[in-house]
């Protein structure tokens, strides 16, 4: 779960963004009003404890319920698993106007997802490459200041690699990971190469391996110090792993023959 401070960040960028008035939602403490979501709802803030927002944190629903004790207007925050953001004021009433709200996606002020911009270049003449590295290099930099659980993880002789992320943002997929040395002595890397394996099931031993180009690498430590950890980005073509599919990352020793694979 995100914390608090990374949904105000994407109100307030949002909001800027889409230069909207919000709509109004009116509560009480003696009836439920129900919001109905275009995507299952994956977050939902109100922003006083007077106003309660309640949707279910262990399955997937498109609808949450609003209760209200009198106080003073604030606002509800909600997030959908697509990344889309919904704002509203929230007033206390004792009469209620509706008791059901039907969201449509019209009504979402941003994505997440895009929240961060390549800022315009003072210079017209600079390449749309060039642009694009920023890009990358911005929103490499705010996925690592996230925060990240691990979805795969190989040890191997005091080494540790972690997948901490596949974030997909626009026509790229991004790789979070992280390296942790703690094997007594420092490591240098030579390289960390990124393929797909496909499995066919009719052949027992039938293995394609094919390796994926890299346009961006953000942060990838040329040396890891003993009993230190770095994490870095790789930004790869979109590309989405099918039902025979496996994610392989080697990650070798340049001065040794040490080489760490995690297969996800």
């Amino acid at each position: 779960m995100k914390p608090l401070a990374t949904y105000i960040l994407v109100l307030t960028s949002m909001s800027i963004c889409a230069q909207k008035s919000l709509d109004t939602i009116y509560a009480n403490d003696k009836m439920n009003v129900s919001l109905f979501f275009p995507s299952p709802i994956r977050q939902g803030i109100a922003g006083a404890d007077h106003f309660i927002f309640t949707y279910n944190r262990d399955k997937e629903q498109y609808f949450g319920l609003l209760q209200a004790r009198p106080g003073t207007e604030s606002n509800l925050l909600a997030v959908t698993n697509d990344g889309q953001v919904y704002s509203y004021i929230l007033k206390y009433s004792d009469n209620l106007p509706k008791l059901n709200y039907f969201v449509t996606e019209k009504e979402s002020i941003g994505n997440e997802h895009y929240k961060l911009e390549v800022p315009k270049s003072v210079n017209d003449t600079i390449e749309k490459t060039d642009e694009k590295e920023t890009y990358f290099k911005r929103f490499s930099a705010y996925l690592l200041q996230s925060k990240l659980s691990p979805m795969a993880t190989k040890r191997k002789k005091g080494m540790r690699l972690r997948l901490l992320n596949v974030a997909y943002n626009k026509n790229e997929v991004y790789l979070v990971m992280e390296i942790k040395n703690r094997s007594g002595i420092d490591f240098e890397t030579d390289y960390l190469n990124v393929s797909i394996i496909s499995h066919n099931k009719r052949r027992k031993s039938s293995f394609q391996k094919l390796e994926q180009g890299v346009i961006y690498k953000h942060d990838l430590p040329k040396l890891i110090l003993d009993n230190t950890s770095r994490r870095f980005v790789y930004v790869l073509p979109k590309f989405v792993l099918g039902d025979n599919e496996k994610l392989n990352l080697e990650f070798q020793e340049i001065h040794g023959n040490r080489m760490i694979k995690l297969t996800y």
